[in-house]
Order: structure tokens, then sequence, then C-alpha cells
């Protein structure tokens, strides 16, 4: 099983940027893709990207494309994941969460979690 913990989190001005960090650990760590998704009150939990074990394929939502970017760092029973965010609004205001899971190709999200892969969440808060 994957255990994974978020941080970066944080207050910003929109415009501004921040960059969210997830530590997953386990021995299959990385053989997982890994995606990050988001909450915002009184919203259901939303896709926002995935990328695949090796890091080589990125999958983005279109509300995010272009101003975010999804990346990880594979090493030994430790895999950590990022997620660049640029160009901040005030509608990316949500509680951010990592999760382990697989690709779904061609479908929308692109993205499955595993049962029981997520991570506590961080939030971020974008003022106007």
């Amino acid at each position: 099983q994957v255990q994974l913990v978020e941080s970066g989190g944080g207050l910003v001005q929109a415009g501004g940027s921040l960059r969210l960090s997830c530590a997953a650990s386990g021995r299959t760590a990385s053989n997982y893709a890994m995606g990050w998704f988001r909450q915002a009150p009184g919203k259901e939990r939303e896709f926002v990207a995935a990328i695949n074990f090796s890091g080589g394929s990125t999958f983005y939502a279109d509300s995010v494309k272009a101003r975010f970017t999804i990346s990880r760092d594979n090493a030994k029973n430790t895999v950590t994941v990022y997620l660049q965010m640029n160009s901040l609004k005030p509608e990316d205001t949500a509680v951010y969460y990592c999760a382990a899971g697989t690709i779904r190709w061609g479908s929308a999200p692109p993205f499955r979690a595993q049962d029981n892969s997520w991570g506590q969440g961080t939030q971020v808060t974008v003022s106007s």
C-alpha cells in the first residue's frame, strides 16, 4: 500500500504561483501513476492532473492546461510528485489531494485512483 502526504499549500494572490508536493512511500510507489485532484467548498472532487509511472506522459484538466505542470521524482521506495501552479486564479481555491492509481488511456478523466490511496489534502487559497 502507498502512503501519501501532501504539502506546499497556502495563501497566494491571483496571478501568483505555488508548488505542491506529494510524498508517496511504499515498496510499490514507483509502479503507480499519480494524480492530483481538488475539491472546493460545496463542490465535488475534480481531476486536475496525472502522470504515468515513468513520468513520460502527463494529463491535465482543461481548466488548468498551460498553467499547471505535474512532474515526479522516482526514488527507491519514495516517489515525490509535484504540481507547479502558475497564474493562479481565485477559482483555483480548493483542497488539493494526491492519489496513486492508474492511467485510463482515452478516458475522461484519464486517471483512476486506487482505493485508500489518497493523501490528507493541502489547502490552496487564491485571493483576488
